[in-house]
């Protein structure tokens, strides 16, 4: 077993106790679709590894059609009182930052770690995988140090988390299943139509016309399906590799850093990429849904701005 799959067994065994909460919550009218929509959600995560895609496929119909017939509902987990938290926050202060920031923190180390640890020659993670393995480890050192601190039962973190999931609800499970999108799009070769767009209507001998290009239509496609994850593959293999790379000799590695940062500034100013704009406005009871989005919207436009001359002034220099 690989590191990463320790990672997503830990990863399916909370959404597993979400399934386990929710299936004994008689209190909640929809606690048995709640329980079956989390407990298949777990298994792609638990057992994903070795499922055919087929099966997974079905899975995730299932969890579609859980989610969309009739809802899901909301959640009945209890959580503490204002004013416990007020005495919680009062007792702790600063010190309630202390996880938070341990997260960041351990996945930079982490990260730098696992790239240049090779016990026996052999790397003990796959390079790509560095920063996600580092990311799970450092959620893994942030619970066990609010434990610590809040000198509270391991089963604490596990309502929690069902709570959190509950709230979230079916929107969790989007960023996944709209970067599956993407793919299957690059697979059916939706980018080679969008080169060949790109070709009749943009000068192609022009650098920063394929540069805004890409970079413009990589915030598009994300304001399109609510993920920069989804649009990399199909903006890459239409516009950024043919033109950007080969046409014009750009940089790949700059290409795609800082295309994917295009794509984000798109992230910011689409309801679709709700876990990012709706979810936040809903665990903080504003009153405008899309509140978020309209505050965010002149930093994703400046972001794209700059993003776009970032690259034109830097893939075509290295």
């Amino acid at each position: 077993m690989k590191v990463l799959d320790v990672i997503y067994l830990l990863l399916g065994l909370m959404f597993a106790a979400a399934a386990w909460y929710n299936l004994h919550d008689r209190a909640n009218p929809k606690h048995l679709k709640r329980a079956l929509f989390w407990a298949l959600y777990s298994v792609t995560f638990l057992f994903g590894t070795w499922l055919p895609p087929f099966l997974v496929g079905c899975l995730a119909i299932a969890m579609a059609l859980l989610a969309g017939i009739g809802g899901l509902g909301k959640g009945g987990a209890a959580e503490p009182s204002e004013q416990e938290r007020s005495a919680g926050a009062a007792r702790l202060r600063d010190r309630l930052f202390v996880p938070a920031l341990l997260i960041p923190a351990v996945t930079v180390l982490g990260t730098l770690l696992l790239q240049n640890y090779h016990p026996g020659g052999k790397p003990l993670v796959e390079l790509k995988d560095a920063t996600l393995v580092a990311l799970g480890v450092s959620v893994v050192v942030a619970l066990l140090a609010g434990l610590w601190m809040l000198r509270q039962p391991f089963s604490v973190p596990l309502t929690e988390s069902r709570r959190l999931v509950d709230a979230v609800g079916p929107v969790l499970a989007l960023p996944q299943l709209l970067a599956v999108l993407g793919a299957i799009f690059a697979l059916s070769g939706v980018g080679h139509v969008i080169a060949d767009l790109v070709g009749r209507f943009i000068p192609v001998d022009s650098a920063l016309a394929v540069v805004v290009a890409y970079c413009v239509g990589m915030a598009l496609f994300t304001l399109v399906m609510g993920n920069a994850f989804a649009a990399f593959p199909v903006m890459t293999a239409g516009i950024g590799l043919p033109l950007i790379v080969k046409l014009h000799g750009g940089d790949a590695a700059i290409m795609g850093s800082i295309g994917m940062l295009a794509g984000y500034s798109g992230t910011l100013m689409t309801p679709l990429a709700a876990n990012f704009n709706i979810v936040p406005a809903a665990l903080l009871e504003l009153r405008d849904q899309n509140g978020v989005i309209k505050v965010q919207v002149p930093t994703g436009v400046a972001l794209l701005a700059v993003n776009t001359l970032l690259m034109y002034f830097l893939v075509f220099r290295y």
